[in-house]
């Protein structure tokens, strides 16, 4: 059997004290542990980014991330966007222009665009597509993906 430690997370602005095996990912202990399901689970090898979050604002897959390499690091989830009930930009943007199919993706996507636009608020095109070349989406075409994170970067979406 293998021993528990205690680990202390940060997530979404709120300290979290744990004891997990070693081995946990992040993702596990987000989704399993605090409940925190807005953060996926789908490829656990970190190839579609539908457990995208930001760890101290980089973009990081969640599944492959052990929980306890977050310590002392700032974790951001899709639920940390929403400020005084409100949806984050990028959020907005993605419902105004169709970037949302099934939902499955959106969460990923949007932590990706969050991520991108906090380290350049006005990316270019190829920018753009190469911060969302870790997501896959089966539902669309990425045109409208694309199309929301334009638009977010056209009302300055980098800020929650």
């Amino acid at each position: 059997m293998t021993s528990l430690i205690p680990i202390q997370l940060n997530i979404n602005q709120q300290d979290y004290s744990l004891e997990i095996e070693p081995s946990r990912t992040l993702l596990t202990v987000l989704r399993e542990d605090l409940g925190l399901t807005g953060t996926k689970s789908n490829c656990q090898e970190g190839e579609c980014g539908a457990c995208t979050v930001l760890i101290d604002g980089l973009t990081v897959n969640s599944c492959l991330y052990l929980a306890i390499r977050a310590q002392g690091k700032k974790i951001t989830t899709i639920e940390g966007l929403v400020e005084e009930d409100q949806i984050h930009p990028i959020q907005q943007a993605f419902i105004e222009n169709g970037g949302i199919q099934c939902g499955y993706c959106t969460p990923g996507f949007v932590m990706a665009a969050v991520g991108l636009l906090l380290a350049n608020p006005h990316p270019s095109d190829d920018q753009i597509n190469q911060a969302l070349v870790g997501n896959i989406c089966r539902c669309t075409g990425y045109v409208n993906i694309r199309k929301a994170v334009h638009a977010a970067v056209q009302k300055g979406g980098e800020s929650s």
